[in-house]
């Protein structure tokens, strides 16, 4: 552990090698059919993510990475083996470490520093929750200062947190509260919001990463410097042919690009989709064993994973042997 610590110890603020920018996959956590954490294939894993989808930065222990549903020891071993895992594969490995204890988020964060991770993601307590925009950067505080030499990231999901402060809010003289802050990652569908975090924060090089999959191209619109999604596992590959489209300017085609990953979430959403029938898809996309979700989730039903692999070959989104090529709904 050593060898980790000495990534950090020459910074006296924090400071990024370089801006966390484009695709970020939020990783799954890989169990066994028993439930426990199945870290056998955590390598295997990052050569996929590298390798077939051209996906460098990854947010551990987040909402798709069940990090909530882990003890504090078991988020620790996670966080730790992707960072051992990803050396020198990974551009940026950040760690989510939110939690409804202050004093978990800052062991969390603490130990984020010492092996080596490239920064630090904070939830809003969700139990107990923060009243206002000064009561949570409070909170925030804290645990940023649990780990001073680490980009310090917010992760915005009113959807699930029931915190409905605004981020344009948030951020609004928010490095005077906490230096080491950095960005966030907006899962969130409110364009209005998003739209003023980039538009008032411009010159301040944050890192605005949108959080949405299926409306990634909007974020783009709207000036989103990179995205964190559990699709991006499985589908970063297209998604990344959409932001090189996007990039050179050829909108026609970065939309098509969208349109087609949207039918494919669009299908699966009817269905039922959250981070079991995410485990699923992966599972089926990569080979790499996922297993099922820890409780109070329950496992994709077979149905669910017949039904998406077949959409997925209708798509040609991905290379099934045996699949024939000239399907009408195949994405271009």
């Amino acid at each position: 552990m050593s060898v980790c610590k000495e990534r950090h110890s020459s910074r006296s603020m924090a400071s990024p090698k370089k801006k966390l920018q484009g695709l970020v996959a939020a990783t799954i956590t890989p169990m066994t059919e028993n439930g426990e954490i199945n870290f056998s294939v955590i390598g295997q894993y990052v050569d996929y993510l590298v390798k077939e989808q051209g996906v460098k930065n990854i947010f551990v222990n987040g909402t798709t990475g069940e990090g909530l549903s882990l003890s504090v020891s078991e988020r620790r071993q996670v966080a730790e083996e992707w960072v051992t895992q990803g050396r020198n594969k990974l551009d940026q490995v950040v760690i989510h470490v939110g939690a409804l204890s202050l004093k978990e988020s800052q062991e969390l964060a603490q130990h984020a520093a010492e092996i080596g991770a490239d920064g630090i993601a904070v939830i809003a307590p969700f139990f107990l929750k923060p009243w206002n925009k000064d009561v949570l950067i409070n909170f925030l505080k804290e645990v940023a200062a649990a780990a001073p030499a680490l980009p310090f990231y917010y992760y915005h999901i009113p959807a699930l947190t029931g915190v409905k402060i605004r981020a344009e809010e948030l951020l609004d003289g928010i490095q005077d509260k906490i230096p080491t802050f950095q960005g966030l990652k907006f899962s969130d569908t409110d364009l209005l919001d998003f739209g003023q975090c980039v538009d008032q924060n411009h010159q301040r090089q944050f890192a605005l990463l949108f959080g949405v999959d299926e409306q990634l191209l909007s974020g783009l619109v709207m000036g989103a410097t990179g995205a964190v999604g559990s699709t991006y596992n499985y589908l970063g590959k297209k998604t990344n042919q959409m932001l090189e489209a996007f990039e050179r300017k050829d909108f026609s085609s970065a939309l098509n690009y969208q349109f087609c990953i949207q039918r494919f979430i669009n299908f699966v959403v009817k269905l039922g989709f959250g981070v079991s029938q995410t485990k699923a898809i992966m599972t089926l996309v990569s080979g790499i064993p996922m297993g099922p979700p820890r409780l109070p989730l329950q496992k994709a039903t077979r149905e669910f994973t017949d039904n998406a692999e077949a959409k997925l070959k209708s798509l040609d989104i991905l290379s099934f042997p045996g699949v024939k090529d000239g399907n009408l709904e195949a994405c271009s």
